[in-house]
């Protein structure tokens, strides 16, 4: 496996897959092609039939600039990952060189078939029983473990994630007014965290609480502002409101909250290497669900639980995600995207809960590195409509114009 940074990236939103990563294609592109004179970039599968939606066109043409470039959608010629895309460089009028992406989930791109040079294996254990078994056998707890195995700028770089998480929400929180893009959706983070403030009763008022929290990133993702992949930005609201959460409703410290950031961030790093966090090739399961699994254990930790326990809240959070679907009415990372990301968050906390018990009582049958696989085996057998092509579930149901 790969460094847990890969997991954790700040870019702009609203899509991993289909804005950070055609962004970071252009980019390859434009730095290695210096004299180029014009660019044609061919959008295939769910880049070309959810780009608009997710401005994967506008975020290609705002690298590439000033270099002149044409986008094109094929919705038609079939492609083995559904996140395809290919750039001709032109100089002197003639094809100077074609490359293939791949842009493969959370901002990560492959080019030309092969994997990119991040993608460097770090991690010495590529499973949970792997890395469960060592760390009781040199009693270590999940996060130093990770400790163990990143390099020594990890710190700094997981501070200025945490940064970034909180920025976003309180970006979020302070914005009012409409959405970008046809379903002229109305912000409503700020005034969900108002009506929080006004009950009476702490339960309530701390689960609204933690839903504004998502509800501000999440909305900042969809206006295209910059946000953290945990593990994608599709479900970049999770993570960020569960640590707003417990460090400004609930006074826990800076330094153990990015402790538990860093065991969500290994949680998302097995799901990944194992499965996929593409929604375009697995649902909503591979985002929103991992997002669940990864703040269940961040959770679990700044509870206190074990090993153990923290393996079965991650396991909790994604098994009751199965099967969940990509469906973005419009293409846009709005509906039922932003609402999702509130519902994941609110759930973390119960899987946490529930694993501290459950594991008191009986031991677990279901592994987390089984619900990752089943996860990945649900995952083929999803339609392509029900995989970010915004063709099927909800994206055929709603209406996607002004009438919203």
């Amino acid at each position: 496996m790969q460094t847990i940074k890969e997991i954790y990236k700040i870019g702009p939103g609203p899509s991993s897959s289909h804005t950070f990563g055609p962004m970071r294609a252009a980019q390859y592109i434009k730095e290695t092609y210096p004299d180029a004179q014009k660019v044609e970039v061919t959008l295939f599968g769910s880049l070309a039939f959810t780009g608009k939606g997710h401005l994967t066109d506008m975020i290609i043409q705002k690298t590439l600039k000033p270099v002149p470039n044409e986008i094109r959608f094929d919705y038609k010629t079939p492609v083995e990952h559904p996140n395809t895309m290919e750039f001709k460089v032109y100089e002197n009028d003639e094809v100077k060189a074609v490359h293939s992406f791949v842009s493969i989930g959370g901002g990560k791109i492959e080019r030309d078939g092969e994997k990119a040079l991040e993608s460097k294996k770090l991690y010495p254990h590529t499973t949970m029983d792997e890395i469960h078994a060592y760390c009781k056998q040199n009693h270590l707890t999940f996060d130093e473990y990770v400790d163990q195995v990143e390099d020594k700028d990890f710190d700094t770089y997981m501070k200025s994630i945490y940064s970034a998480m909180i920025k976003s929400v309180k970006k979020g929180l302070s914005k009012t007014g409409v959405l970008p893009g046809s379903l002229k959706l109305d912000r409503v983070a700020s005034a969900l965290n108002q009506s929080a403030k006004s009950c009476d009763d702490l339960t309530e008022q701390n689960a609204l609480l933690l839903a504004s929290y998502a509800y501000a990133a999440s909305e900042q993702n969809a206006a295209g502002g910059i946000v953290v992949t945990a593990p994608t930005m599709g479900s970049c609201g999770v993570i960020p409101a569960l640590l707003y959460h417990y460090a400004y409703d609930l006074g826990y410290p800076k330094s153990k909250l990015i402790k538990g950031l860093k065991i969500a961030g290994l949680i998302g790093n097995l799901i990944q290497y194992n499965a996929t966090i593409s929604g375009a090739k697995a649902g909503c399961q591979a985002e929103v669900g991992a997002a669940c699994s990864m703040g269940a254990a961040m959770i679990a930790y700044l509870q206190g639980q074990t090993n153990s326990q923290i393996e079965c809240a991650a396991e909790i959070g994604l098994e009751h995600h199965l099967g969940l679907t990509c469906d973005p009415v419009g293409g846009y990372v709005m509906i039922p995207c932003i609402e999702r990301n509130a519902v994941a968050a609110q759930r973390a906390i119960d899987a946490a809960r529930l694993a501290k018990y459950l594991r008191n009582v009986k031991k677990n049958r279901v592994s987390f590195d089984m619900v990752v696989k089943t996860m990945n085996l649900t995952g083929i057998k999803l339609p392509m409509e029900l995989k970010e092509s915004a063709l099927g579930g909800l994206a055929v149901v709603v209406p996607s114009e002004e009438k919203i």
